[in-house]
């Protein structure tokens, strides 16, 4: 426990970004019934369930990256969603990053992530599943032209717009990022019911996929779930508020001297650090996975 405790700043009780961060070093779930431990940037998951290879409408992608365990209620609200998309025509639907083992902070690339309850679709839908050959090779459409700031018309379609619509519209999730382009797309459509708008929000980064976020399940007690959007449905000043400004201001901006400073992150929860000494389950649950190997193996 020492040692986490230094990894994670030691008696400073911060660390900063460069630390190197215990969780990815799992590479299974704790025992136990699942626990959503602390908030979406800054917590951990206890009991992860596995989303398996494939499932009725949707695959798994970048599975090598080991982010495929989340909290059961996320695991059953893809499984949903996958199957309703594809009752409704929408895709094939490609699921990608949800969280390690254990959930908790990563070295880079996402700041959330850390519970179970934050999951990635690509917005690039297939008419049918890859093939195990052709699936590691996917790469996603973009559907932002990012320098133009514009939308780029031959990859989105109504589509994508109904998968985000059918996703914000269950009562579960909490929110949903796309690039502020995309939220545009979405509030220029004509729909009958925009409430569920107000869930979806504008945010970097967020240009060939969308982040789902769930709130927090009934008996995580120790789960801290983030404030609701703002009253109405996003589509006025505030959207506006994103988009990029005029070279002039860009240079007036950048002529500010900036002054650097380390980027401090305090420790997890105290459910957190006891569960980097937990109990794992079987190193190996995903069965799919499993059959699969034993597949290739007999094939070659």
């Amino acid at each position: 426990m020492l040692a986490c405790l230094l990894c994670f700043g030691g008696g400073l009780g911060l660390s900063t970004e460069a630390a190197a961060t215990p969780w990815e070093q799992f590479r299974a779930p704790t025992a136990g019934s699942p626990q959503s431990i602390g908030s979406y940037s800054n917590g951990c998951l206890a009991g992860a369930k596995v989303l398996p290879e494939q499932g009725e409408g949707y695959q798994r992608v970048r599975s090598e990256r080991g982010r495929f365990y989340g909290h059961e209620s996320m695991i059953t609200f893809l499984e949903q969603l996958s199957a309703k998309a594809k009752k409704l025509q929408l895709g094939n639907l490609l699921v990608s990053d949800i969280a390690m083992p254990r959930g908790g902070r990563f070295r880079s690339g996402h700041a959330s992530h850390q519970t179970g309850l934050d999951a990635d679709i690509w917005l690039t839908t297939l008419d049918q599943p890859a093939s195990q050959q052709a699936l590691p090779e996917l790469q996603p459409l973009p559907m932002v032209d990012l320098k133009a700031y514009r939308i780029i018309k031959d990859n989105w379609s109504a589509s994508q717009a109904n998968l985000i619509q059918l996703a914000a519209s269950d009562a579960n999730v909490a929110r949903i990022f796309v690039h502020p382009v995309i939220k545009e797309q979405l509030c220029d459509a004509q729909w009958t019911d925009r409430s569920w708008l107000r869930k979806v929000r504008p945010w970097w980064g967020h240009y060939y996929h969308f982040h789902v976020r769930l709130h927090c399940p009934q008996g995580s007690q120790q789960c801290k779930e983030q404030l609701p959007p703002p009253p109405g449905d996003g589509c006025g000043a505030e959207l506006l508020s994103w988009q990029p400004k005029p070279a002039a201001e860009k240079k007036t901006a950048s002529a500010k001297p900036v002054k650097k400073r380390p980027v401090l992150k305090p420790l997890p929860p105290a459910g957190c650090m006891a569960m980097l000494n937990a109990p794992a389950q079987d190193a190996d649950r995903d069965k799919y996975a499993k059959e699969q190997r034993a597949l290739r193996e007999q094939s070659q």
